[in-house]
Order: C-alpha cells, then structure tokens, then sequence
C-alpha cells in the first residue's frame, strides 16, 4: 500500500534527517536523534559499530547536556537577566571537543525535545560543520 506523495511517518522522516546528516556533513563519522522527552536514541547512523550500552549512553549524556539540573537552572537565569518571556530552551547549540572528534548537539527546531547529534572528526572546519548541519535541518528538520 503506498501513501499520498509528499506523506512521511515520523520515523521515516527521522531517519532521513540521520542520513541527510551523516551523507552531507563533512567528515561526518555518525549522526543520531534523541528524543529528550523520553531519553531515548530514535535512529542512529554511524560509520563504526558501536554497543548498545554506549548508543544509551550518548542519549543519557545528551538529555543531561541540555535538560540537566544545573543547566536549566543557568538557562532560567540568562532568560530572566535578559528580559526573555518564553518556554523556549536558551541553549539551542553545543559543540563538546574531544581529542579525536568534534561532537555537535541541536535542537530541532520544530521540534524542541528532540535534539540532532553530529559526531566528526576533529579535523571539521568547524564553520563548515555548524553551516552543513544547519542546512540539513532546515531541509530535513520537519519533524
């Protein structure tokens, strides 16, 4: 049975976000999508084959960078010094170095729970990593 053109079910578009992300990012090693929601990783593609165990926890690591404690706590506080009246989360972008890999966290932006993950070696032009990422969002990021 096929459906109307133009129609995608949530884990069909999902999964091309990934893949848009993992084909058209430079140096791009993985990507993922992790619903903050419910902590859960929804579709990863990767260049390595990984254990589950270590998939889990990139998606505990991630709800933790962004929904922990201490940084919705810091998030409330720029928000009010600044004047924002919004439930919209401040931080919306994070890029975390390590000594091999660049890992880059986003929102989605129709999408607030749910946050694209980008893992590149750290050889990326950074500037060409958050551009790519941005573009594929903006193009894939309908969710």
């Amino acid at each position: 049975m096929s459906t109307p053109q133009g129609f995608q079910s949530m884990s069909d578009r999902v999964n091309a976000l990934v893949k848009g992300l993992r084909t058209e990012v430079p140096e791009c090693l993985a990507s993922g999508i992790i619903d903050m929601s419910t902590g859960m990783l929804l579709s990863v593609e990767t260049v390595d084959s990984h254990p589950p165990e270590v998939l889990d926890m990139l998606a505990a690591a991630t709800l933790d960078l962004f929904q922990g404690r201490n940084v919705v706590m810091i998030e409330g506080i720029f928000k009010e010094r600044r004047g924002v009246v919004s439930d919209r989360h401040y931080f919306q972008e994070i890029l975390v170095n390590s000594d091999n890999l660049a890992h880059l966290f986003l929102r989605v932006d129709s999408a607030d729970d749910i946050v694209a993950v980008v893992v590149c070696r750290n050889t990326v032009n950074v500037g060409m990593l958050f551009a790519q990422s941005r573009r594929v969002l903006k193009d894939h990021g309908r969710l």
